[in-house]
Parts: C-alpha cells; structure tokens; sequence
C-alpha cells in the first residue's frame, strides 16, 4: 500500500506540473489573445477569430496528438512528450481565457473608460488601474471553472505517454486486478479541485469591494 502510495504521488506530481505551468503560460497569453481580438484592425482580429475558432471547435485530446505528431511529420522536427502537453494545453487553455477576458473587458460601462480619462490617466493607466481590477473581479467565476476544468484535463496526457496520476493508476490497477488505485486517483483529484475552488472563493471574497 506504502510503494502504491508513493508511485500515486509521483504521478500527482507530474500532474501538478502540467497544471501550474499550463496557468503560468495560458493566463498572460489568453490575455494577449484577448486584445488581439478586440482590435479594430481585421488583419489582427481575424486570424485570432478563425484561431479561436479552430481551438476550441476541435478536442483538446486531438489538439495533444497533432502537437507532438505534426512537427515531425511536417517539418522532421521532435521534442520531449511533456513539452508537447505543456504546449497544447497553455494553447487551448489561452483560447478560453481569451475569450472570458473579452467577455470582462466589453462589460465595462463606457463611462468607466471617460472617468479615467478625466482623471488625467493614459490609456494604459486607466486599463490596468481601473478596469482591469474590475475585469477580474467579474471574470472570476468563469475562470475558476476552467481552471477546476484543467486539473481533471490534466489526465490527457497520457493520450501521449505521460505518466500523469491518472495513468500511473490504471497501470497500478491493471497490475494489482484492483480498481483501488483508480478509486485513490478520484480521492487526489477531488483534493486538488477542492483546493481550487476555496482558492477562488476566498479571491472573490477580497474583491467584493469591486460592486
């Protein structure tokens, strides 16, 4: 039960790590994509539009096979398994974001953009002083249930061979003839979300000043 243990800890580690660096890389991207698509240009908004559309039209256990595969079959080009999950996932992910940070920033009253203004801010002050707080403040729930969302999607990196906590378990339960580890696997998952969603909360909690 011991050496169960401590291989379902190692694969809950790994899927740790898919999960903060996915966050570390899709927040400030979907960020990015956000502004692109709000641009008044079309030959930046568009190309975003039909990329938005492309993400998340399609399945991200799809989007897995076709980043790790693609390159070598186009280009004879090969990299690591995990960097490929890293890469899909901050990718799909960035086009969710992306699209609850527009949903934010155009539910900001007009008014808000002319207050800042009389205020004598730039308009990059006036963005991350004033609106963005507010945009953050109104984008938390949807947020926070993508986020929750990424710790179960974080078990389709074995799709590609990464021995994630989902996979060490189904080999631990084809080893042992035992759905334990599965049920054990549920119990981590359960945690981790747990620790999402009262992290949220309690964010949400500190920005009620925001109304």
């Amino acid at each position: 039960m011991n050496s169960l243990l401590v291989t379902m800890l190692k694969g809950t580690v790994t899927s740790l790590e898919i999960f903060f660096l996915t966050l570390l890389f899709s927040l400030p991207l979907g960020l990015i994509i956000a502004v692109g698509r709000l641009s008044k240009t079309k030959l930046i908004s568009s190309p975003i539009g039909v990329l938005l559309l492309i993400v998340r039209g399609t399945p991200l256990i799809l989007q897995l096979i076709f980043v790790y595969f693609a390159p070598y079959y186009l280009f004879k080009l090969s990299y690591d398994r995990f960097t490929a999950v890293i890469v899909a996932f901050s990718l799909n992910y960035a086009c969710y974001f992306a699209e609850i940070y527009r949903g934010g920033i155009q539910s900001i009253p007009q008014g808000q953009y002319e207050a800042a203004k009389v205020l004598g801010l730039t308009k990059k002050q006036g963005f991350f002083r004033i609106i963005l707080p507010q945009v953050v403040k109104r984008i938390l729930p949807a947020t926070g249930n993508e986020v929750v969302t990424l710790v179960k999607d974080t078990a389709l990196a074995q799709v590609i061979g990464v021995a994630e906590l989902f996979r060490v378990a189904q080999n631990a339960a084809s080893k042992q003839f035992s759905t334990m580890p599965i049920f054990i696997a549920g119990v981590f998952y359960f945690i981790m979300n747990w620790a999402v969603s009262a992290g949220f909360a309690r964010l949400e909690k500190k920005l009620d000043y925001y109304r």
